[in-house]
């Protein structure tokens, strides 16, 4: 047997190395992990045990409790438990599920600590008459600093229990000093382990502390909710292996320029993942929002040009958003394209069918494009109400202001069908609004037909400008920003057939 092939199995029998920051793994050891470019992370990690195939033992072993038949099986106490936040059980599916551990992930300052702490007191004042008590663990911040905060957002309780805590071990102790029936942590980045390699926040610590609270939860059957940081690009911060240990992994949305936060479902094992709960972050803490309308539809006094309502869906849920536009002359040799809270790709294909197809010419002017409230539009369906403000806007004529404009442009100018379209028709009517500018490709379903809405189909945007009375000054490619009283344009007679009654 020659040096290297005896070097080269005992290198097979050592087993790979990894990183202890991402998790890298790696046959040889490396001063520099190839991933994160950490320095002195990776280390010799020890194999699974196996037979003389290299496969695991498969010698059985007596199960702690044995399979029982399904009909056998209470499920009484595993069902969803209200949380005392109506948008938080809106997205779970119900509320809690006893013994189910939950990850809440969101950029710093978003406000999961204040939601989460909001979410204990509520759990706590519902519970005081069963004698039952949740603890707030927090790694980040000491109880006094919570509970001034606690105090500013109206979260005090005598049945709230605080503790500063950020060892495993010690937050283990805190569980069993105190009979609890709900445990926050805040965050798990933040507890560690000494009986675990690498340092805190590591991918081992993180996936040592979660699975050891996941195993917690469902012994003893206490709901847990985590708070978890997240990366620079939005994804959950440490292992992956995080997401896969937890039962239900939620995100919490929100641009720091805007008081809207939106909470959605990225994995649910006892709910829909297709939910979003809608929050208002004040001075004074969280605030549900059942109804975020108003946020995103702006109240003018006078009417404005450039200005056209749509409706979008968040998961199952429709809402009500306002685009503005602004076409001024450029003074540039090129023009300026912007937008807030749109897609710019998307926008400035809108535009190149509106010169194309619709025969506006907006080569000379700046186009600005924007949503109200700090929404965030991004879905096709807002494509036809980008289309009618930004021409409202060229012209300097408004629209109906009881219009919403619901469906996806093609590069053709053709109007798309959408998902969901007659739940969303049905909430513009529930707001008061009184036409609808539709596809008239809908499907075998057909036109669908609310009470109180006039639903009118168009075939592409031409007939859309056409509808709304823009349509002459597309022919005559004017720019005109300027008009200090803008006409109000009436919505254009449309055959019977193919509108509501």
């Amino acid at each position: 047997m020659t040096p290297s092939s005896t070097t080269a199995r005992s290198a097979r029998a050592r087993g790979p190395h990894r990183c202890a920051e991402c998790g890298w793994e790696t046959s040889r050891w490396v001063g520099r992990c190839g991933e994160c470019q950490a320095w002195g992370t990776v280390a010799e990690h020890g194999g699974t045990r196996s037979g003389s195939a290299g496969t695991p033992s498969t010698h059985p072993v007596a199960p702690a409790v044995p399979a029982r038949a399904m009909t056998d099986i209470a499920v009484e106490g595993s069902r969803a438990l209200p949380s005392g936040v109506g948008e938080l059980d809106r997205v779970l599916g119900g509320g809690v599920v006893p013994g189910a551990a939950l990850l809440l992930a969101g950029e710093p300052g978003v406000g999961k600590s204040t939601l989460l702490l909001s979410v204990a007191a509520r759990w706590a004042a519902a519970r005081a008459h069963l004698g039952g008590r949740t603890l707030y663990v927090t790694g980040e911040e000491s109880a006094a600093q919570v509970r001034l905060r606690a105090e500013r957002t109206g979260a005090v309780h005598p049945r709230l229990f605080l503790a500063a805590e950020t060892e495993l071990g010690a937050v283990l102790g805190q569980l069993e000093a105190v009979e609890l029936d709900l445990l926050v942590v805040d965050s798990v980045q933040t507890i560690s382990s000494p009986d675990l390699d690498g340092v805190p926040g590591g991918v081992t610590q993180v996936r040592g502390v979660s699975a050891a609270l996941v195993q917690l939860a469902k012994r003893r059957g206490l709901p847990v909710l985590l708070v978890g940081h997240v990366t620079k690009d939005g994804a959950v911060a440490g292992p992956r292996a995080l997401e896969h240990l937890v039962d239900v992994v939620l995100s919490f949305e929100g641009d720091r320029g805007s008081r809207l936060r939106l909470l959605r479902a990225v994995k649910n094992r006892y709910g829909p993942v297709d939910e979003v709960g809608c929050f208002d972050l004040t001075d004074h803490g969280i605030v549900e929002v059942n109804d975020p309308t108003e946020l995103f539809v702006s109240r003018h006094v006078e009417p404005v040009a450039g200005t056209c309502v749509t409706v979008t869906a968040e998961g199952r849920r429709p809402l009500l958003a306002e685009v503005q536009a602004l076409v001024a002359r450029s003074q540039q040799p090129t023009p300026r394209r912007a937008t807030s809270g749109l897609d710019p790709g998307r926008a400035a294909m809108l535009l190149a069918v509106l010169q194309r197809r619709g025969g506006w010419s907006l080569t000379g002017a700046d186009v600005y494009l924007a949503t109200v409230g700090g929404a965030r539009v991004v879905e096709p369906a807002a494509d036809l109400a980008v289309a009618v403000a930004t021409a409202s806007a060229a012209v300097g004529e408004v629209v109906s202001t009881d219009l919403v404009a619901v469906g996806e442009v093609g590069l053709a100018g053709e109007v798309r069908r959408v998902v969901g379209l007659e739940r969303r028709l049905r909430e513009a009517a529930r707001l008061g609004f009184r036409h609808a500018l539709v596809p008239a490709d809908t499907g075998a379903s057909g036109v669908p037909r609310v009470e109180g809405l006039r639903v009118i189909p168009v075939p592409d945007v031409l007939a859309a400008l056409r509808v709304v009375g823009l349509v002459d000054g597309a022919r005559a490619a004017r720019v005109t920003p300027n008009h200090d009283h803008p006409r109000v344009r009436s919505l254009s007679v449309v055959p019977t057939e193919v509108s509501n009654p």
